[in-house]
């Protein structure tokens, strides 16, 4: 069978470990860390130690990583950097599920003519009882090939385990039978109640019956990306789950901004290699290492084994301090640091951005930014994304503050290897801008009436949501967070109209940081809007360029938000009405700010465009109301 090649991107974002893939004759499920195949030469370590620091910790924590190992960052298998006509590199997976329906009816493809209300009924048949000579079709007793396609229902649990439905067990419970199996269907849609599996020794059940609890039977711990089941055992029961559902695979990702690279020469060489240096214990294995590693003798070429190894353990230590310290309280140290240059302006740099004068891009100061204290244009900045993890049913929460625990739902995170030392990552490079809000601005905004009383309104929904969910409501966002983020979305729409980039291509990192002093005050808010791509297509300047365009662009989108297409049902939206996922969104819909989920880092979730502009049904509540007011009277 020819090779199907991916994205390195889509291996750590939807196609991860334990992922089902759609393939043209079959289904198959992407092998554990353990099946992927890391020959030398064949991968990339991608260096950013705060971010390896800090998985490493909370996997050592959950105990799915030794505590005598360090953790690394690898690129997926490359496929161009194999030489000549070696096998290249791969991803081994596994036939999954094993049951197929035939795709003809019983009768032949010429009854599909006849009345839709009718039963229609396909074969059940099993990987082992297809054409050997290719596994792609189902021999009838007539021999007849029939074209087969994978069924649509397996088994899985809160804790990710994935198993075939046993169906014969599932139609006779204990008894033994061998008759052939069927999938009858009636009627044109897809409820569950218009589909039962049915023996022809006359047994059948509907598919709505397996929703039941602990109709599929209790769950056996299977993990076939693995092909280990879990060690610990499974005290959950078996749910029915559609193997193409959304639902079925949530990646748990890290995400962090490369920051400016050491200063000196020695610094910069040894953070480039850390990854291997820090599995040496001392100056001594430091100089075997450069001795069997030609890459290392040639980048330490100059300093003694002392020197690197003082190094090593001065960045070795600064990373571990830096671990009590979330990601995005560093990032918006850098950006919000007032420094007119930030990193340097080569190529090689992670990180270059420019704190922008207030004349540049706001000339007449205008009253619509009174609340942004600065601007600072991010001409290039390096984002590392990291798959540590992944839940079925139900996605893992965001971490608002990025912190990395493995806060669980009512579902558990699944390991993606049974012998963890590398996790897969991929670096992509960009360009964006960066908003710093005033503190002042945000603290009086915190204080108005209005702002209080939409603040209680969300919050008590928040509330209700969580602890239907058995979530701590202390750890859901804040206000600040949700103005911010609302503006974040009102800003990307616009932008994307104007930069050249298509919209699902901008991302955003929202900072609402509370000072850890004085609880309740924010102190540190910020906003990045950025692109970012694998190659170089991401810093082609189309998003830094709109710093000029500011103004006017947010009174366009103050203008597209003041009146929803959607009013007044979008305005007059009460969170508290709902225990689904509108219960996290205030006045924000299609029309307005939901944007494509590549885009958001909170899955379109903790919205309210009324903490922007004062709307059909609420006031007194938006951080730019009196802007807003005084420019458009």
């Amino acid at each position: 069978m020819s090779r199907t090649t991916q994205r390195i991107g889509q291996l750590i974002t939807t196609f991860g470990p334990g992922a089902m893939v759609d393939l043209p004759t079959r289904s198959v499920l992407i092998g554990g860390l353990d099946r992927w195949e890391m020959r030398d030469g064949t991968f990339r370590v991608i260096e950013e130690d705060r971010l390896a620091a800090r998985l490493e910790a909370m996997l050592k924590a959950a105990g799915r990583l030794d505590e005598a190992r360090h953790l690394s960052l690898r690129t997926p298998p490359l496929l161009e950097d194999q030489p000549g006509t070696k096998a290249p590199p791969g991803v081994q997976v596994t036939v999954f599920p094993i049951w197929f329906v035939v795709d003809a009816e019983d009768g032949g493809p010429q009854d599909n003519a006849e009345d839709a209300n009718r039963e229609r009924r396909r074969r059940l048949v099993k990987w082992g009882d297809l054409d050997p000579s290719g596994k792609l079709k189902w021999i009838d007793d007539n021999g007849r090939k029939r074209t087969v396609t994978p069924i649509r229902f397996v088994g899985a649990c809160e804790k990710g385990h994935l198993q075939d439905i046993d169906w014969r067990w599932v139609v006779h419970g204990q008894d033994h039978c061998r008759e052939p199996l069927w999938m009858v269907e009636k009627g044109t849609s897809a409820d569950p109640r218009d589909v039962s599996i049915r023996c022809d020794c006359g047994r059948s059940l509907s598919l709505d019956q397996l929703f039941a609890p602990g109709r599929l039977g209790p769950c056996k711990g299977e993990r076939p990306w693995l092909d280990t089941p879990d060690p610990a055992g499974c005290n959950k029961a078996l749910r029915l789950l559609t193997r193409t559902a959304t639902n079925a695979y949530f990646a748990q990702i890290a995400t962090v901004i490369s920051l400016p690279a050491a200063s000196d020469e020695l610094a910069q060489r040894v953070q480039a290699n850390l990854s291997r240096l820090q599995e040496c214990d001392s100056a001594a294995e430091i100089g075997v290492a450069r001795k069997v590693v030609p890459e290392l003798k040639a980048a330490l070429e100059g300093w003694s084994n002392q020197e690197v190894w003082d190094e090593v353990q001065r960045q070795i230590t600064q990373a571990t301090q830096n671990l009590s310290r979330s990601p995005k309280l560093a990032e918006f140290d850098v950006f919000a640091c007032g420094r007119p240059h930030i990193g340097e302006d080569t190529r090689q740099a992670r990180l270059f951005a420019e704190t922008l004068s207030r004349v540049t891009w706001d000339p007449d100061s205008d009253p619509i930014c009174s609340g942004i204290q600065a601007l600072i244009a991010v001409h290039r900045l390096r984002e590392v994304s990291c798959l540590y993890g992944f839940t079925r049913f139900e996605a893992a929460r965001t971490a608002f503050d990025d912190e990395l625990e493995d806060i669980q739902l009512k579902v558990d995170g699944a390991p993606l290897s049974s012998d963890l030392d590398w996790l897969p990552a991929v670096e992509q490079f960009g360009e964006g801008l960066f908003f710093h809000f005033d503190p002042a601005s945000v603290a009086d905004w915190l204080v108005r009436t209005g702002t209080q009383e939409r603040a209680a309104r969300l919050s008590a929904a928040y509330r209700t949501w969580a602890l239907s969910r058995d979530i701590d409501p202390l750890r859901l966002p804040g206000v600040v967070y949700t103005m911010i983020h609302s503006l974040s979305h009102a800003l990307m729409s616009e932008i994307a109209l104007v930069c050249g980039y298509p919209a699902n291509a901008l991302k955003e990192r929202v900072y609402a940081l509370e000072s850890l002093s004085q609880p309740g005050r924010f102190d540190k808010c910020g906003l990045l809007i950025y692109t970012a791509t694998s190659g170089t297509q991401g810093t082609l300047g189309g998003v830094v360029a709109q710093h000029r365009m500011i103004v006017p662009i947010f009174r366009r989108a103050f203008e597209r938000l003041h009146v929803c297409s959607n009013d007044p049902i979008c305005s007059d939206h009460d969170p508290g009405t709902t225990l689904d996922d509108r219960a996290l969104q205030g006045a924000a819909c299609h029309g307005c700010l939901l944007v494509s989920e590549t885009s958001c880092e909170a899955r379109n979730q903790y919205l309210d465009r009324a903490f922007l502009v004062d709307t059909l049904a609420s006031g007194g509540s938006a951080f730019f109301e009196h802007a807003w007011q005084r420019t458009t009277s």
